[in-house]
């Protein structure tokens, strides 16, 4: 039978990058004491109150078709936060809500990207973004986000990669896999790249409610100059630890809302009315867990990087945001492919492999904060002692 060429775009795309989590779950599945430091999901339940709101919804009836664009009073509710937020007006056309934020990225990438097209995206990236490059058509072309420089991007490693066919710059802010936070001179400077070629710029901001104290976010929507090419995309999944009911979101300019609304009615109308109902609910009221997330999720990074610098030679980068922590093994003479391998087999701790996440991350491994502490103390336990053991070797 014959398939369109989207199917070879993302051939290969997904199964290997997660090599080393399917074997920890298979480890854990034959009875081996495994902790998972691979996948990161909000460590608490989605709170009662947004799911007795979903619930209430239905009871109510708000279970039909909903709004192409999304429903009125969650876009209304988004745009008054936004307005606050990034210190200018945006207005609830400017809204457009979808199921979750790789919905919102799928169908912004479809919009400002096609067959012959480039889209620019820092390395190390978030594991789906090839992917949702490649399906539009065009191809990526990965900057590399270096160590030395906190690991956010430098708008002269953008430049040098800047052809006639680029469209785009997609950014994560904060950042993942690494938790880094781009700064103003950082947007500004790639904003002047993206006026002087006329790029988009596409900035998810999914992880802006778990900035750790002391770190600032500052998002490219709150610059004027550059209103008319900046799309944001995110959602309650992280910010609210719903990420199962998929309600996400995109923030652009007037004209391109519009452009889109076509491409978004061909692929769905919206979310639910009932889940929309419940995110307007919750953008309104705030966030309750995500205090909580931040101060967590921190200690653990602080705990990680004392115990592990102070005991072995293994080096971590501190996040400013995020559900993840960065380990270099070089000291070990492992790549992080081969580290998270041996560290999995002889001590029942799995990481992910920098490469999981593009080439930059070779000497890397990302590792999850959002278990428990006590077993997060004892998988710190079992990395110090592993790292020992090859020290003394």
């Amino acid at each position: 039978m014959r398939f369109s060429s989207i199917k070879e775009r993302l051939a290969g795309l997904g199964g290997a990058k997660w090599e080393v989590h399917a074997r920890a779950r298979a480890l854990a599945r034959e009875g081996r004491d495994i902790i998972q430091l691979t996948i990161g999901e909000p460590d608490v339940a989605t709170p009662d109150s947004l799911k007795k709101a979903a619930y209430a919804g239905m009871c109510a009836g708000r279970t039909g078709y909903s709004d192409g664009q999304g429903e009125p009073g969650l876009r209304r509710a988004l745009a008054e936060r936004y307005s606050v937020t990034r210190g200018r007006a945006f207005d609830p056309d400017q809204v457009m809500c979808f199921p979750g934020t790789q919905t919102a990225l799928y169908a912004v990438m479809m919009a400002v990207a096609e067959a012959g097209s480039e889209v620019l995206v820092g390395d190390p990236m978030y594991a789906t973004y090839e992917g949702v490059i490649r399906a539009s058509g065009a191809d990526m072309v990965p900057a590399p986000l270096r160590p030395e420089n906190g690991f956010r991007m430098a708008a002269e490693d953008l430049e040098r990669r800047i052809t006639p066919r680029t469209r785009a710059i997609l950014l994560t802010t904060p950042h993942n896999p690494t938790g880094a936070i781009l700064r103003p001179e950082d947007i500004a400077a790639i904003g002047r790249l993206a006026i002087k070629h006329d790029l988009w710029i596409i900035s998810d901001e999914v992880y802006e409610e778990l900035v750790f104290d002391g770190a600032t976010f500052v998002s490219p929507l709150a610059l004027p100059d550059l209103a008319e090419r900046v799309v944001a995309v995110s959602s309650i999944s992280k910010s609210h630890a719903a990420p199962g009911f998929r309600s996400g979101w995109c923030v652009g300019p007037l004209e391109f809302t519009g452009a889109l609304l076509s491409l978004s009615e061909t692929m769905l109308f919206g979310n639910q009315p009932f889940i929309a109902d419940m995110t307007e609910a919750a953008v309104r009221a705030g966030s309750d867990v995500a205090p909580g997330m931040r101060a967590r999720f921190a200690a653990r990074a602080d705990l990680l990087a004392r115990r592990l610098e102070a005991e072995t030679g293994l080096y971590v980068h501190r996040p400013e945001a995020g559900m993840f922590a960065m380990i270099n093994t070089q000291s070990t003479g492992m790549n992080g492919h081969d580290y998270a391998i041996d560290l999995l087999e002889k001590t029942g701790v799995a990481v992910m492999p920098g490469t999981s996440f593009g080439e930059t991350l070779n000497d890397w491994v990302r590792v999850a904060l959002t278990v428990e502490d006590a077993p997060f103390a004892e998988a710190i336990d079992r990395i110090v002692a592993h790292a020992r053991a090859i020290r003394g070797s």
